[in-house]
């Protein structure tokens, strides 16, 4: 089994944590995860979008614009049909729900997935705790400098640590995220992902549970 190192807040080791093969060194299903992705923005689409479908939906007459024959212009029912100007729009978008479900089964799997191809990228960085003096945006900035971790990075917390969340707030690629809120997208889109010693045993048991 491998081993994750445990360091502190100036990146010197302090320990390490066993890797456990059932998240960390498994099969990757990059379908599982691609369909996570895929639920997680479907849900952020708002489907409002909307045109007028049927007639009464529209203003203006119905009134036939000139008699069937006779005239040597095409015949037409009403000038809100859907070949004139102002008439209705044929297959166009309506209001919907974009959002579809994924079992919690497949969510684990497509978590664990993740976690492994993280960890093969040498992309999760697990630290004893978290303390910082005062929530400004310079000690969050030290704290990456001395970890070495790029500024797109995710931490992830067992617990709130509001100094850290509101010395992340100007940077914008850099993120807190509590475990309750762990997901395929944030895992995704950060280079480095910063786990407490804690909060990488109760993902441990979260996601084996």
């Amino acid at each position: 089994m491998a081993e994750l190192p445990i360091v502190d807040s100036s990146n010197n080791q302090v320990g390490t944590v066993p890797a456990v093969p059932e998240i960390f060194e498994v099969p990757v299903r990059e379908h599982l995860v691609q369909k996570y992705v895929a639920m997680q923005l479907a849900k952020r689409r708002r489907g409002t979008a909307c045109t007028k479908s049927n007639y009464g939906q529209l203003s203006g007459s119905g009134k036939k614009p000139w008699r069937q024959k006779g005239t040597g212009r095409a015949r037409h029912g009403k000038t809100r049909s859907a070949i004139w100007r102002g008439g209705l729009t044929i297959f166009g978008p309506t209001p919907r729900d974009y959002s579809f479900k994924m079992t919690k089964k497949t969510k684990t799997l497509a978590l664990k997935s993740i976690l492994t191809e993280r960890a093969r990228n040498d992309a999760i960085c697990v630290i004893d705790k978290i303390e910082l003096e005062q929530p400004k945006t310079k000690e969050a900035v030290k704290l990456l400098e001395a970890l070495g971790l790029p500024e797109r990075t995710l931490f992830l917390l067992d617990q709130r640590n509001e100094n850290l969340e509101l010395a992340v707030r100007n940077l914008p690629d850099t993120d807190v995220l509590l475990l309750d809120g762990l997901n395929a997208f944030d895992l995704l889109v950060h280079e480095k992902i910063v786990f407490t010693a804690e909060a990488l045993k109760k993902v441990e048991g979260r996601l084996n549970g």
